[in-house]
Formats: structure tokens, C-alpha cells, sequence
């Protein structure tokens, strides 16, 4: 970024690298958790849940109350989780060092530790293009 131009009309200032600035660590974070809300928990069976997204809540076939507060679970937790972890979250971007698809995996196993390498962190149904397609 360059604020000021000199005498000359040239601009002065440091520049800084979109890709390692604070303006694009908040862009990626900002509304990050709202997307969990088109998330809500499904049945496998009498054992199981998976999280998956849901495209037309209108058409939804299972209990909608139930299904929204679920949505509304996942997404309040994703707040609570951003924010334990977002300072090392935004030097992670900073530094390049989040890829694409490895969002849910930075999050949840290598910030946060609310998930063990076994946990299978990445099935959890949500899609990391919902999340990191800007990175």
C-alpha cells in the first residue's frame, strides 16, 4: 500500500504483498462462520451423523427446527473456534502456509487440537471449498 506521492507526483510508502496482508486475512475470515449456517446434521443411521450442506432448506425433509438449530450449533461453535485461533490462524495465512482443502484440518487438528489425527477430521462433510476458496 502507498499513501502519499511526493513532489513529483511518485508515490511513496511501503508496498505490501496482497497475499501476506491484513486486509486479506480479514477478506478470508470475515463471514467465515456464517457459511456454516447451510450446514446441519443428517442421519446415517441409528449410530451415525454426518454434517452435510443444505441447498434448499424449503425442501428439507427432515425436521426443520431440529435442523436449524444444529445449523445454528455448528456455526456458533465455528465463532468460538475462529476465535481461540485466529491470531495463529492469520499468521498461518500470512505466511502461506494454509493450502487450498486444508482449512477444516489447520482448524481443527493443528490450532485448536479439538481433533485427533484419527478422528477423521475430514469427514466431517463439510466442503473446504466453502471455506478456503479464497486461499
Amino acid at each position: 500500500m502507498r499513501h502519499r506521492l511526493d513532489s513529483k507526483g511518485q508515490r511513496k510508502g511501503k508496498v505490501i504483498d496482497y497475499r501476506v496482508s491484513e486486509l486479506r486475512v480479514v477478506e478470508l475470515l470475515d463471514g467465515l462462520c456464517e457459511k456454516m449456517q447451510d450446514y446441519t446434521l443428517k442421519k446415517i443411521d441409528s449410530t451415525k451423523q454426518e454434517w452435510v450442506k443444505v441447498d434448499d432448506w424449503d425442501n428439507l425433509t427432515t425436521d426443520k427446527q431440529e435442523a436449524r438449530a444444529h445449523s445454528k450449533d455448528i456455526s456458533t461453535y465455528c465463532g468460538r473456534l475462529l476465535e481461540e485461533t485466529e491470531d495463529e490462524l492469520a499468521e498461518s495465512i500470512k505466511k502461506g502456509s494454509v493450502k487450498v482443502g486444508e482449512v477444516s484440518k489447520v482448524l481443527c487438528q493443528d490450532l485448536s487440537k479439538h481433533c485427533s489425527q484419527t478422528s477423521g477430521y475430514h469427514n466431517t462433510g463439510i466442503d473446504d471449498d466453502d471455506i478456503d476458496s479464497e486461499l
